[in-house]
C-alpha cells in the first residue's frame, strides 16, 4: 500500500495548486501561506490568481511596524515572481525598490533583474550612485553594505543595458574590497560589454583561497555565456555539481551549446 494514502501513517497527499491557491488566500495560517507562496514559484504555476495573490502579498510590507510573518511571506512571494516572469508584477516592485527594508531590496532587485526589466534600470543605478564610499560601505555594527551591492550589479548585467551610465557606475566595483562584489562586478562587464579583459579578471577570482570566492566566481562565468571560460570551469576546485550547474547556464547562453555539453558530459 503506498503510505502517502495513509493518514494514520502521518503521511499527506501531496497539495494540489487548487489547494495552495487556497492555502495563500486564506489568513489564518501563515506557514501555509509562505510554503504556499514558494510552491506557486517552484511549480511555474499559471493559475490565473497566483499572480494576484502573490501580488496582494506584498502589501504587508506596506504597514507599520511590519508583521514578521506577513513579511516572510511577502519575501517568497518576491521570490516566486522571479521563477513567474509576469509582467503585471513588475510596477509593484519597482516601487519596493525605495522600501527601508535591505532584504526587501535585495529580493526585488534579484527578482527584477530575472525579469529583464528594463523599467528597473534607473533605480538600480541610483543604489549604486554613492560607489564604494556610499553604497559599497559596510552598515555600522553590520557586515551588510549599505546597499545589496552584489544583486544590484547583477541585476544590470542580466538586465543587458549597456549604455555608459550603466557601465560608469558598475566600474568602480571592480575595486570593491569583498571579492564576492568585484565578481558580481565583472560578471555584469562581461555581459554588457564581451569584452574578453572582465573574464579573465573573473578567471583569476577561480584561485581565490576561500571556497565561497571559487564557487560565487564560478556561478558568474557560468551566468555570462563566455564559451572560453569553459577550461576553467571544468579544472576549478569546485564541487562537480556545481560546475554543472555553470555549465548548464554556459549553455543556455549560446546558440551553439555542443562544446559546453560535451563539457558536462565529461564530468558525468
Amino acid at each position: 500500500m503506498d503510505s502517502r494514502h495513509d493518514v494514520g501513517l502521518g503521511v499527506m497527499e501531496p497539495l494540489s495548486e487548487a489547494q495552495v491557491i487556497q492555502n495563500l488566500r486564506q489568513t489564518e495560517d501563515p506557514s501555509a501561506q509562505y510554503y504556499a507562496a514558494w510552491w506557486l514559484g517552484k511549480m511555474r504555476s499559471r493559475h490565473p490568481d497566483a499572480i494576484p495573490l502573490l501580488l496582494k502579498a506584498l502589501e504587508a510590507l506596506n504597514d507599520t511596524p511590519i508583521d514578521t510573518e506577513r513579511r516572510g511571506i511577502a519575501l517568497n512571494a518576491i521570490r516566486a515572481l522571479a521563477l513567474l516572469r509576469d509582467a503585471r508584477a513588475e510596477e509593484r516592485l519597482l516601487l519596493l525598490l525605495r522600501s527601508n527594508d535591505y532584504t526587501v531590496r535585495e529580493e526585488v532587485v534579484r527578482t527584477l533583474g530575472a525579469m529583464g526589466s528594463r523599467g528597473a534600470v534607473e533605480g538600480i543605478r541610483a543604489l549604486l550612485a554613492s560607489g564604494l564610499e556610499g553604497a559599497g560601505q559596510e552598515q555600522t555594527s553590520s557586515p551588510l553594505l549599505n546597499e545589496p551591492c552584489e544583486a544590484l550589479l547583477e541585476a544590470l548585467g542580466d538586465i543587458g543595458d549597456a549604455s555608459s551610465s550603466n557601465l560608469a557606475v558598475i566600474q568602480p566595483f571592480t575595486k570593491h574590497p569583498r571579492p564576492l562584489i568585484r565578481s558580481a562586478a565583472c560578471r555584469a562587464l562581461l555581459q554588457l560589454t564581451a569584452l574578453d579583459h572582465w573574464g579573465v579578471e573573473l578567471k583569476k577570482l577561480l584561485n581565490h583561497p576561500e571556497p565561497l570566492v571559487r564557487r560565487g566566481a564560478l556561478l558568474d562565468l557560468g551566468a555570462t555565456g563566455w564559451i572560453a571560460a569553459i577550461p576553467s570551469i571544468r579544472s576549478a576546485a569546485v564541487e562537480p555539481s556545481l560546475k554543472l550547474v555553470a555549465l548548464r547556464e554556459l549553455a543556455e547562453h549560446n546558440d551553439d551549446p555542443d562544446e559546453v555539453l560535451d563539457a558536462m558530459d565529461g564530468l558525468l
